[in-house]
């Protein structure tokens, strides 16, 4: 292969390589995606239709929900379509649509996750000001800064990646494709350039990681004053789901990109694939919505309202 217009598509990683256990992933995966579709869905009707859940808090909730709805729906129903097949492959086009919408999707909801952070610290370290740094044309645009720098990022990296040569081969590694993998098959020093945008974006998500722990900090050193246990519990209640779905996110998404070659093998890359590109998606309805009263009390509502009518 000489250059990258010479590669029709890629091979994907497999999970199994019997009828069996690709039926088995098939039916998990469709599970999965149906509970990541439900719970999502959900969230975003149920913020949508109560005005009560019109604040800040919920706005920028209802955005993650919309990323993550994006961002499952990228790459697990092509994974779940090659097992029902009984196929690895994809099309050049399609894995470079993939890794666009991946990228974007997943970068807009790490800042997303960043925004909900400074919420929340704003909310109980400077409620006197809430108003003011938190109004709605402020919300408005920090969730377009979100979108709008996860997709020029995207763009970046996705034209820098699929305008290198390719020559090694045409099989990746992981289920769906991601940017690291791609540049493995490179069979030029450019590639060194978009390894240079990795580490521009691992420094951004860092950045946003540093700022969020910060934010932690100064918040568990307030709710820590407050008086009353209830008070407590309520606080917690809304940032310890926040800082979960943050640690996960975070911790297995700069594994995936930034970890040494010599740690790496495909059964490895498959589990932190799935825990950073499947798991949250699916987790984050069940974590914000078990642990917000407030949230699943409207959500009871709107299920009584659609039993009415």
């Amino acid at each position: 292969m000489s250059n990258s217009s010479s590669i029709a598509g890629f091979l994907l990683l497999p999970f199994a390589d019997t009828r069996e256990l690709q039926l088995l992933h098939f039916w998990l995966f469709l599970g999965i995606y149906l509970a990541a579709l439900l719970g999502n869905g959900l969230i975003i009707t149920t913020i949508a239709c109560d005005h009560h859940l019109h604040t800040p808090m919920y706005f920028f909730l209802l955005n993650l929900s919309l990323l993550d709805l994006g961002s499952i729906s990228t790459t697990v129903p092509k994974s779940m379509a090659n097992s029902l097949w009984g196929t690895r492959a994809i099309s050049y086009l399609g894995c470079a649509a993939q890794v666009f919408f991946f990228v974007f999707l997943m970068l807009g909801e790490y800042i997303v996750l960043t925004i909900m952070a400074y919420d929340r610290y704003v909310a109980i370290c400077k409620p006197l000001h809430y108003g003011t740094l938190l109004g709605s044309r402020a919300c408005v645009h920090m969730a377009a800064a979100a979108w709008g720098t996860g997709f020029l990022n995207s763009l970046l990296h996705t034209t820098n990646t699929f305008s290198l040569p390719l020559c090694q081969d045409n099989i990746l590694d992981p289920f769906f494709c991601e940017i690291p993998h791609i540049l493995k098959l490179s069979c030029s020093h450019s590639y060194l350039r978009e390894v240079g945008l990795i580490m521009v974006s691992a420094c951004l998500a860092f950045g946003c990681f540093v700022f969020i722990v910060v934010s932690y900090v100064q918040i568990f050193r307030a709710v820590l004053r407050i008086p009353s246990e209830q008070g407590r519990r309520k606080t917690f209640s809304t940032c310890l789901p926040h800082l979960a779905v943050v640690s996960l996110f975070v911790s297995t998404g700069i594994f995936a990109y930034l970890k040494p070659p010599s740690v790496s093998s495909p059964s490895l890359n498959l589990v932190v694939s799935v825990l950073y590109s499947v798991v949250p998606p699916a987790v984050n309805p069940l974590i914000y919505s078990m642990r917000n009263q407030e949230l699943k009390d409207a959500l009871w509502k709107l299920i009584q309202w659609t039993q009415i009518l």
